[in-house]
């Protein structure tokens, strides 16, 4: 009972942000003067029950998938890695340098080296903040945060001088070659990228769930001093963590590169970022990979959908902003509340 009483919990916790941003983004649909359920099922119709915007939402929603678990396993453990966004730029900056060029040769094997040069990259971007905590005990939220502005100001000068492509009319690096990209499939913009992303999405499942490092990272979060009086090197287990997270982020940049971009430009993550935006999907989906999934198979949707709004009603696109960021304030909200008990100390004044 007491474990179908915490499912519940965790998908009324999830759904609750949407059902009240939706709520919100109706009044200001009402405003507008259009009818907000019309608006909504249009935005559904178009993102997930027609074939072409189905495909194109789960091509959106790839690289939501992996920088959202690779916020989930370090939020599992109580470690704060907020230097997904810094680290997926990295990875899909050196794939889309090192897939400009590389010789004619073999398109797998092609693929393999910008997936692996990427990976590379960012478990060394997060290596840096895991041997500071490990070692040091210096706060990893605050060293990650601020590498994630020195790697955006690194590259713009790289994108802009060093690896600049002249012969573009705009900054950008030089397009990755044809036997790097993942070819589209049909009118969609869906790629195989896609099917690596959910191979990788179980196995991370398994892992998590399944395994002996999985129980160790939940072993972790729930209690370091604990887990470090039972004879469980808690440093080196971080460590290992933030490489995870360092190469799930940076594959999710080589596949962004590889399926989408083709070339690095100073808008490659869009804004806020895919990175951030895997924060969202990580709170959204409870930090479980099947919860993953389907949170960024909705928050994708409604980019998809975003631009049948503008193009068959009155609504401008941007109302979809508005809905992302009312998600993420009821989000954060519940996340201060779980992680400082203010909601429990307020509580307690009262019936006092």
């Amino acid at each position: 009972m007491k474990k179908n009483e915490k499912v519940i919990k965790t998908i009324l916790n999830s759904v609750l942000p949407i059902i009240f941003a939706f709520l919100i983004g109706g009044l200001i649909i009402l405003g507008i003067g259009e009818n907000p359920l019309a608006t909504y099922g249009l935005l559904i119709r178009k993102s997930l029950f027609t074939v072409k915007g189905f495909m194109n939402t789960l091509h959106y929603a790839a690289p939501l998938i992996l920088t959202g678990l690779a916020i989930a396993i370090t939020f599992k453990a109580n470690i704060y890695n907020m230097g997904v966004e810094g680290q997926m730029l990295l990875g899909g900056f050196f794939a889309g340098i090192v897939g400009a060029y590389l010789p004619d040769m073999n398109s797998v094997v092609q693929k393999v080296i910008c997936f692996g040069v990427a990976i590379v990259c960012g478990m060394i971007f997060a290596l840096i903040p895991a041997l500071l905590k490990a070692k040091c005990n210096v706060n990893e939220m605050v060293v990650t945060l601020m590498l994630n502005y020195a790697m955006i100001k690194a590259l713009e000068f790289l994108t802009t001088g060093v690896f600049r492509d002249k012969g573009a009319g705009y900054v950008a690096t030089p397009t990755i070659n044809d036997g790097a990209m993942f070819q589209r499939i049909g009118t969609s913009r869906l790629t195989l990228f896609f099917a690596i992303v959910v191979i990788i999405l179980l196995i991370m499942a398994v892992l998590m769930n399944k395994s002996k490092l999985g129980y160790e990272i939940k072993t972790i979060g729930k209690n370091a001093e604990f887990a470090e009086a039972t004879g469980m090197n808690v440093g080196k287990k971080i460590v290992l963590i933030m490489l995870i997270s360092g190469a799930l982020s940076g594959m999710a940049g080589a596949g962004w590169m590889m399926s989408d971009q083709f070339k690095f430009t100073l808008s490659f993550s869009g804004n806020p970022g895919l990175g951030w935006d895997g924060m969202l999907i990580a709170l959204l989906g409870g930090h479980s990979p099947i919860g993953i999934l389907v949170a960024a198979i909705f928050y994708a949707a409604l980019k998809t959908g975003s631009d049948s709004i503008n193009l068959y009603t009155t609504v401008p696109k941007e109302i979809v902003s508005i809905i992302q960021g009312m998600i993420i304030l009821f989000l954060a909200v519940k996340f201060i509340g779980d992680n400082t008990k203010w909601f429990a100390r307020f509580k307690k004044k009262e019936e006092a």
